[in-house]
């Protein structure tokens, strides 16, 4: 099997990329958010507040946790979901410094 694309970029650059790609929906955006408002981590039902389907809902949860954005614990029943500070840190970080590079030229184009 060839090579693929990924793998001519730094592993910086495909963390980036992953963590933007899970936060590239609406929906996922809301649930952080939802997350983040709450400070702690939510064990409850998401739908009622997103106005989602709970399995919709879970599939957005799992992009989040495959991206290392969000961690989850079982307790009984229930799913608990809270950000996973170190990946949000990291993502903050290269955020910045990616927004940093650029320089206005002045006049372009």
């Amino acid at each position: 099997m060839g090579l693929t694309k990924t793998e001519i970029f730094s592993e910086e650059q495909n963390r980036l990329a992953t963590m933007l790609k899970a936060l590239a929906h609406p929906a996922r955006i809301a649930i952080l958010q939802q997350i983040i408002q709450a400070n702690a981590c939510i064990c409850g039902d998401l739908s009622t507040e997103l106005g989602l389907a709970q399995p919709t809902i879970s599939q957005h949860l799992k992009e989040l946790k495959t991206a290392g954005l969000i961690k989850g614990t079982i307790e009984g029943v229930s799913v608990c979901y809270c950000i996973e500070p170190a990946a949000w840190k990291l993502l903050s970080d290269q955020l910045g410094d990616f927004f940093r590079l650029y320089k206005e030229p002045g006049s372009c184009c």
